[in-house]
């Protein structure tokens, strides 16, 4: 007792001498006496990081500018409708009345970020995507950045006749910054994206919050950022890409896209993110334009059911 009575005593003094500045003994915890390894340490509970590319710090468009290459391009005269300048070309009218519907649609809500996807492959959202973008830059001091997000079957840069690489896959896998994968052509503030190269795991990469990060250091240098998506049906990366935008086109093809699987596709979206319907691929002389646009903006549908 008398030793307990000793420590209790030792305690109460060191106790008094700290709240009067005087020293404390520190406590210490005695280690094996055991040589220091000089063997590396591995940790095995906790997955690899990929490493991360330094931001650019204060990203303006003039530098952006700068530091993208204007590269040469070679689109397809078929599908890219914008390029050759002729401002009457077969189908650049449709294109000019889905850009106007998108600018009164964003007269009532925030509208910048726009998703293109489909139920279907080659149900023409990658034609759609792109004329869009393109449509949106000839408007004088509008800026557009088009994004390949489709990283299992990539289009764009084939249509566009560009590289797909470097792209959204090495960003997202944390290999370069946001500026190293953007790209421009021959048309004036138009910019492009790529998918990247093809990955094992593009599910996992484009949730792994990185995307997100991306959107929120470029959406100030652009008037619009349109992305094309996986088709909404056989995979999740469309709802999930839905996530980050502000509302999503649904591309259809006409007489092609089973109507249950084209209203199946819609249900994946929320019902305020879906903000319209291009009905693609109607032949000339029918009763529609070759692209016709329907509006779901307040409950109207210009003559198309939902």
């Amino acid at each position: 007792m008398s030793r307990i009575h000793e420590a209790l005593k030792k305690a109460e003094e060191e106790r008094a001498g700290a709240q009067h500045g005087g020293y404390v003994e520190t406590l210490t915890v005695p280690v094996p006496s055991k040589a220091p390894s000089t063997e590396p340490v591995t940790f095995h509970d906790s997955p690899a990081q990929p490493p991360t590319a330094a931001f650019t710090s204060a990203l303006t468009y003039d530098s952006l500018l700068a530091r993208t290459v204007q590269g040469r391009w070679s689109p397809d005269p078929k599908t890219m409708l914008f390029f050759d300048e002729d401002e009457q070309a077969f189908g650049t009218e449709e294109f000019r009345t889905l850009r106007s519907r998108l600018y009164q649609m964003r007269e009532r809500q925030s509208l910048k970020k726009l998703m293109v996807s489909s139920a279907l492959p080659k149900e023409g959202k990658s034609f759609v995507s792109a004329n869009l973008a393109q449509a949106m830059v000839r408007q004088v001091g509008r800026k557009a950045l088009l994004i390949d997000a489709d990283l299992r079957a990539s289009q764009l840069h084939r249509t566009l006749g560009t590289s797909a690489t470097p792209g959204l896959a090495e960003y997202l896998l944390g290999e370069i910054d946001e500026v190293g994968i953007m790209q421009r052509g021959p048309m004036e503030n138009l910019f492009f994206i790529p998918a990247g190269r093809i990955v094992s795991n593009p599910g996992e990469l484009l949730a792994n919050g990185r995307l997100k990060v991306l959107l929120s250091r470029v959406e100030a240098l652009f008037d619009w950022i349109i992305i094309d998506s996986p088709p909404a049906l056989p995979i999740s990366d469309a709802s999930l890409l839905a996530n980050y935008c502000d509302g999503v086109v649904m591309v259809v093809r006409s007489n092609a896209t089973p109507f249950d699987l084209a209203r199946k596709a819609r249900k994946e979206f929320k019902d305020t993110a879906l903000v319209g319907v291009v009905l693609n691929g109607v032949h000339g002389g029918s009763a529609y334009s070759q692209y016709y646009y329907a509006a779901y903006g307040n409950g109207a549908t210009n003559g198309a059911r939902k």
